[in-house]
């Protein structure tokens, strides 16, 4: 008991002290001196404690700061049991919540053995109409400055620099690249000049998988190992000297599920897909502001590459117009301005990034398009085949054999049908017998048109001949088309 009361005695005397040093400094001392008063007290307790806090500011200036934007993902994982309150958040074309700490709340990490302490501070400061906080489009008259504290021995704080910061980018990165939502993106050309408002997302909700494709097993495993060897060999292309790109043509009829396999490698890699159309680009400095402007981790897509830009490279094919000034411009994207997009110094401008063309003909593809580097692979979409039958058959009307199957093998060997047209015969009917009887209708009439295509007499073309001339002028030449003759 008597230690009891001393305890309290003590406890009650340092209070009253406090309390009296308090009225003493807020009735004597100037205010303007209480902040330098209590800044002198803090810098004397900081001397004799071992700790060190590191702070973490939203911006660095003007531009924002990876690594606050790393932490607020990092240690929305991080959240302990004992928290109090939560931030929680989902954009209007995101499909996750966005979890965070609110402020002043307080998170306990432990990395290597050794505790760091977080806090999440905001800190609102006076009415300033010429500060905007570009992230928050809500409060672009009132400054609000936020923070990370971490808090840690002092002995760390090499460990602290050199990997826990590192480490905690590092799983940021990869949760964020695994909770984002699929975008596909389309050239906004109004915003041509914008570099930040060039392409325009919206969600991709295509559910194709490497599971519903119809094509041969051998052909996916061999795309799909193609795919894992590529995101893996990051430091594999820095040390051999090139670009962290791939390039990959896919070729064949219509309906052999080009666009489709496309939506398949941006499900599996969780890549977004950027939608290039060429043919209204005005000239080659476009395509290096368009690609300068895509995210990593993203695939490029020109479809229908053969009909969206003339690929002969001379001056007879380039269009041109003459401007205010009088001097001609270019207005039109030109083979070799397609080669340096894909393969010159700007195919560098960014890391982990698929660059896919299609094409129906691919005999009408320039080879300098074609070669290695280029378009690394060469993908065949064929017709379909028995096995993608069985699996367009287990997809879309849940059965794996039926009596009919080996009729309908035995037809596609015979006919070139595409999956597409498959699959349409299967979605017309409600039973599976049904659907099957209408798709060997269907082929026996393909075979039938086919053999009468076969059998009719072709109709002969008279070629025609191009006359023309070159003229030469200021040491260019320039091919002036003067008539077409038939011979």
């Amino acid at each position: 008991m008597a230690l009891a009361k001393t305890v309290f005695s003590t406890i009650g005397s340092i209070a009253a002290t406090v309390m009296l040093v308090r009225t003493i400094v807020h009735d004597y001392i100037p205010p303007e001196l209480h902040e330098y008063l209590f800044f002198g007290l803090k810098n004397m307790f900081i001397k004799f404690s071992n700790q060190l806090t590191m702070v973490i500011d939203e911006f660095d200036g003007l531009v924002n700061n990876e690594i606050y934007e790393a932490v607020a993902i990092y240690l929305g994982n991080k959240l302990s049991p004992n928290i109090r309150r939560l931030k929680i958040s989902k954009p209007a074309k995101e499909n996750n919540f966005n979890i965070t700490m609110e402020r002043n709340e307080e998170v306990t990490d432990v990395y290597n053995g050794q505790t760091f302490k977080w806090i999440w501070l905001c800190c609102r400061q006076t009415q300033s109409t010429n500060f905007y906080n570009h992230r928050d489009m809500n409060s672009t008259l009132k400054s609000e400055i936020r923070t990370f504290e971490l808090t840690f021995h002092k002995k760390n704080k090499d460990l602290v620099i050199n990997s826990y910061l590192p480490y905690i980018m590092k799983e940021a990165k990869l949760q964020k690249h695994e909770n984002k939502t699929i975008k596909i993106h389309t050239v906004d050309y109004e915003n041509m000049y914008n570099l930040h408002d060039m392409w325009r997302p919206v969600n991709l909700d295509h559910p194709a998988t490497f599971g519903t494709i119809a094509m041969e097993q051998d052909q996916k495993d061999t795309i799909l190992k193609d795919l894992e060897r590529f995101v893996k060999r990051k430091d594999y292309y820095r040390k051999v000297g090139k670009a962290w790109k791939r390039g990959y043509l896919l070729f064949g009829p219509p309906g052999t599920g080009k666009s489709s396999l496309i939506a398949a490698m941006a499900n599996y890699l969780n890549f977004d897909i950027y939608d290039l159309e060429l043919t209204v680009l005005m000239r080659n400095s476009d395509l290096k502001k368009l690609l300068v402007a895509t995210a990593n981790k993203s695939i490029l897509v020109v479809e229908d590459i053969d009909c969206t830009i003339d690929l002969q490279d001379n001056l007879a094919n380039r269009a041109a117009f003459v401007n205010s000034n009088g001097y001609q411009q270019e207005n039109k994207v030109t083979l070799s301005g397609l080669l340096n997009f894909i393969d010159g110094l700007w195919s560098s401008c960014g890391d982990e990034r698929i660059i896919i063309f299609t094409t129906n003909h691919i005999e009408k593809l320039d080879p300098a398009l074609l070669r290695p580097g280029r378009m690394d692979v060469h993908i065949h979409m064929a017709y379909c085949t028995p096995c993608g039958f069985k699996l367009l058959a287990a997809n879309y009307l849940g059965i794996k054999d039926h009596k009919l199957f080996k009729e309908i093998e035995d037809l596609i060997d015979t006919a070139n049908v595409t999956p597409a047209e498959v699959a349409e015969q299967l979605l017309k009917e409600d039973e599976a017998e049904d659907s099957l009887k209408g798709l060997i209708n269907f082929i026996h009439k393909k075979i039938k048109e086919k053999e009468e295509t076969e059998t009719k007499p072709k109709k002969v073309e008279i070629p025609q001949v191009e006359v023309g001339m070159t003229m030469g002028r200021g040491g260019a030449d320039e091919y002036i088309p003067t008539c077409l003759l038939g011979t």
